[in-house]
């Protein structure tokens, strides 16, 4: 089965089990971003378990507006996530996002990731 945003659900990974939000190669179509995002959020509501979700934003623009998207992606699954890495970031995208995610009541870990390789390897380790 795949994901409103294409990703294969569920994706086996090192013996483990992620989801992938493609979120990436949006450029500045904001309006596609959304609605997958919007569609992404449905499609977890509906599985009802816990994820451990990677989330690839390589080749999008990053805004205000995407951050505030983000954040509040996050806070509308919180219940659904129990890890989540991001992929793709610059290093000031990355810098506001974690500020940004700083000012949420969130229970699961959040990291930062230049390689897709190592943000998967992080979600299906124990740690």
């Amino acid at each position: 089965m795949k994901s409103p945003g294409g990703s294969l659900f569920p994706y086996f990974y090192k013996g483990g089990e992620i989801h992938c939000l493609k979120y990436g190669s949006k450029f500045k179509d904001y309006e596609k971003l959304f609605e997958v995002m919007r569609l992404e959020e449905e499609f977890i509501y509906q599985n009802n378990k816990k994820l451990k979700i990677w989330i690839d934003l390589y080749e999008t623009s990053i805004t205000t507006e995407v951050i505030g998207k983000l954040v509040g992606n996050l806070v509308n699954m919180n219940d659904y996530i129990k890890k989540v890495s991001f992929v793709g970031l610059s290093g000031v995208s990355k810098w506001r996002l974690k500020r940004e995610i700083k000012k949420l009541d969130i229970s699961y870990p959040v990291s930062f990731f230049s390689d897709p390789e190592e943000a998967k390897t992080w979600l299906v380790s124990e740690k």
